[in-house]
């Protein structure tokens, strides 16, 4: 038995602590915040409840594999709807398009915009299903530890699929710009613009039209809670308000945390808070990455969020709906190519009380609203108050109605909040972008090169970013350091 220290209680974090305390050892979450589950945190006001993080439940089969390897089930722990509407997408006034629960549905409604869409939607999604198949159920369960995970006799069949991007795919089969855009979309969770990620990566379009978006009741919090309990079963201790602040390390080996001026011993430290600040705990000849290496990496956006308790259900809208009215391609360069506040932003805004009574008072509306920004930008709550008002216009005009007068309050975080709340590098909020140069083995890797018993896991590391991605990322994580305990 280890005496094992986790840095975070964000997904991986939680999920690897599953697997490493199944295997039998002594495992504790030590998370500086007041409550659990990193950038999943949950907002509570005035009787609103709201997701701070991540809303969108893709890829239920990589949560009941999950569980499954403790023999249990979500609906163990949570309860789980399809939303149908999946999500809308507008494009001006009174102009969206809705996509629904089924590939048929879906199919219905391309065709309304372009006939003959829907046979190479079909198409298209066929592709997609089979690199779901290769890279869900098998590439991404790989550690990262070599460029040989990548080569199998299927993965060699698509090697024109890694060299072509979803941009190139996409238009070359569609030419409306709104089925274009909604067939973009999906690789934002990815955090790199669709012109720069491998077309491979058209599985994203599988877990959106082929397996659908879900709601877990009361919010992805619930999510976070269940593995909370799943954990507390085997063992796992959780601690919170506690801010380490030093990694000691004795003859290459890391021994300790240092957790608000107390030494804490571990035989094995494992981190899932950001990867450039852990390794901040650590002195520079134990880092395994340079400042330098940082700055020159792609990261996926920030954000700035918005918590807004109305005093009115909203019209028009869906649980999740998508604002396309603007330039995707000029808000894309203002946060990947030339960084800066953007003219005319695209957002998201999600409604849970549309699904969930239970996240608003009767009569009331939950509403979120999300810019996707360049991470670093200089964030003044001036300026968060300007994109407030500009969305705000845009939305009431869009969606016909009125909601600002109907609003009790708002509550901002932004990249300020993602640099304190979480120690995320230029306030990011996603990781790494998965770009080609940052797939797989080029990512950060989940083992120090340099410490001994010194580990990472999480969004900057393999596979990449998103919710699924982190919950395999714990699991890896904890297979590389059982294979490390038994060598």
């Amino acid at each position: 038995m280890k005496k094992i220290a986790i840095i975070g209680s964000g997904f991986s974090s939680l999920a690897a602590s599953c697997y490493l305390a199944q295997a039998g050892n002594n495992v504790t979450i030590y998370e500086k915040n007041q409550t659990i589950g990193g950038r999943a945190r949950q907002f509570k006001k005035d009787g609103f409840t709201f997701d701070m993080g991540p809303t969108w439940y893709w890829m239920p089969d990589v949560f009941e594999r999950f569980f499954k390897d403790f023999g249990k089930v979500p609906s163990d722990f949570y309860e789980l709807e399809k939303l149908n509407p999946a999500y809308r997408v507008y494009f001006g006034t009174d102009d969206y398009i809705t996509i629904e629960d089924t590939l048929e549905k879906i199919c219905t409604a391309f065709e309304k915009e372009e006939a003959g869409s829907s046979v190479k939607l079909r198409k298209f999604m066929a592709q997609a299903l089979d690199n779901y198949n290769i890279a869900i159920k098998d590439l991404v369960y790989r550690p990262g530890v070599s460029p040989l995970e990548l080569v199998t006799v299927t993965t060699m069949k698509k090697i024109g699929q890694f060299f072509s991007t979803i941009s190139k795919d996409v238009r070359r089969e569609f030419t409306n710009p709104k089925l274009i855009s909604i067939l973009e979309f999906p690789v934002l969770f990815l955090g790199a613009k669709p012109s720069n990620t491998p077309a491979f990566y058209s599985f994203m379009n599988y877990a959106d039209f082929g397996l659908g978006t879900f709601h877990p009741k009361k919010g992805m919090y619930s999510v976070i809670e269940g593995m909370k309990n799943l954990a507390e079963k085997l063992g796992v201790k959780i601690m919170t308000n506690q801010n380490v602040e030093k990694i000691n390390i004795e003859n290459g080996k890391a021994n300790a945390l240092i957790i608000n001026g107390e030494k804490i011993e571990a035989d094995i430290i494992l981190s899932g808070a950001d990867y450039h600040h852990t390794e901040t705990l650590l002195d520079k000849k134990f880092r395994q990455y340079s400042e330098n290496y940082w700055e020159k990496k792609t990261f996926a956006p920030s954000s700035l969020l918005f918590y807004v308790g109305f005093d009115k259900k909203i019209e028009n809208v869906d649980h999740h709906t998508l604002f396309f009215d603007v330039d995707f391609e000029k808000h894309s360069q203002e946060i990947y190519d030339s960084p800066q506040w953007p003219n005319d932003p695209l957002f998201y805004a999600s409604f849970p009380s549309k699904t969930d009574k239970s996240v608003s008072p009767e009569g009331k509306e939950a509403g979120i609203f999300l810019i996707p920004l360049a991470p670093g930008l200089d964030d003044i709550p001036e300026i968060r108050e300007e994109y407030f008002e500009k969305i705000i216009e845009r939305f009431e005009k869009i969606t016909n109605q009125e909601v600002k007068k109907y609003v009790i309050f708002k509550e901002s975080f932004c990249i300020n909040d993602f640099m304190s709340d979480y120690n995320s590098y230029k306030g990011n909020a996603y990781g790494l972008a998965n770009t080609l140069m940052q797939t797989a083995f080029l990512r950060p890797k989940l083992k120090s090169g340099k410490v001994k018993n010194l580990f990472f896991t999480g969004q900057l590391t393999v596979p990449g970013p998103g919710v699924p991605p982190a919950l395999i990322s714990g699991k890896l994580v904890a297979g590389l350091i059982e294979k490390d305990n038994k060598n």
